[in-house]
């Protein structure tokens, strides 16, 4: 992977995420959208259920650089959990933070709508804040976008953001499973070596030894390896393991204890700080939230 966002428009080309969009949208009316950390777009411009006045919003530059000053404040807000901020047309946006393991690398993002009915006082300074933008609509075309924005009230939108956060979770999840998956033809060697490691990954197995089951120089290998896989041998490893460790943690008759030793870690201490390391949450937290 180039980066998180190439990650992050893997996540948004899945067909996991595309139901996602599609349901929540027909569900809730609102848009929602996956960004990368590093996009400094306006998430919702162009897409269904995007609201009517922020999309003429974003046509005018003065206007769309208040917008994205909204975005900047979610991305600084929500690094660890939702955040809500208001526009300055009194519209909330919410974003929600995407992990891979401990690293953020995106959000899930809806809003542009009214926590409660706006109020004639609420319109008049949004009248005034449309005429400084100086956005060719009318006094009556603006009262009408303005009056059918979509309200939501506290309780349901604070529900609709906690669908957000779990499906976030599941993202995250995902985001594991593609880091390890290529998207182009590997070398054969390459190939061989994933091969080994997946067999012998319960094993206390070294670079150097998959390097020989290869026939090829530990540098070598190690060069290529991190090339073509875009981790080193020992997060490769640990991935393969925690993905093991995973399936295991279905059974509740298996102890977090022996699971860590079948997966192949020598220490249990060291299994739980890999596992909340690639997966963002403890054993014990994964394992919990699969019996809910």
């Amino acid at each position: 992977m180039n980066g998180h966002k190439d990650l992050v428009e893997t996540l948004a080309n899945s067909k996991v995420y595309q139901d996602y969009e599609r349901a929540f949208g027909e569900a809730t009316g609102l848009p929602l959208s996956l960004r990368p950390v590093e996009s400094w777009q306006l998430p919702h411009h162009g897409k269904r259920n995007e609201n009517v006045l922020c999309g003429m919003v974003a046509q005018r530059s003065r206007a769309c650089a208040a917008c994205l000053q909204v975005q900047q404040r979610l991305s600084e807000s929500a690094t660890h959990e939702a955040r809500t901020v208001s526009c300055m047309l009194g519209m909330c946006d919410t974003a929600v933070p995407v992990r891979l393991g401990s690293e953020l690398i995106g959000f899930l993002q809806t809003g542009q709508v009214f926590r409660r009915p706006p109020t004639a006082a609420e319109y008049q300074r949004t009248a005034r804040q449309i005429r400084a933008w100086d956005l060719p609509i009318t006094e009556a075309e603006l009262k009408e976008v303005f009056y059918s924005t979509r309200v939501v009230n506290a309780r349901r939108y604070d529900s609709i953001v906690k669908l957000l956060s779990i499906f976030a979770q599941h993202l995250s999840m995902a985001s594991n499973q593609i880091i390890m998956q290529q998207e182009h033809a590997e070398p054969p060697l390459i190939t061989k070596a994933k091969a080994f490691i997946h067999e012998h990954q319960a094993d206390d197995i070294s670079l150097g030894s998959v390097a020989r089951s290869v026939n090829t120089s530990t540098f070598y290998f190690c060069k290529m390896f991190k090339k073509v896989t875009g981790l080193n041998f020992t997060n490769y490893l640990s991935r393969v393991r925690i993905e093991k460790a995973k399936n295991l943690l279905l059974n509740p008759n298996l102890r977090i204890s022996e699971i860590a030793f079948e997966v192949g870690f020598q220490s249990l201490t060291h299994f739980n700080r890999v596992f909340k390391k690639v997966i963002g949450q403890s054993p014990t937290q994964y394992r919990s939230q699969l019996s809910i």
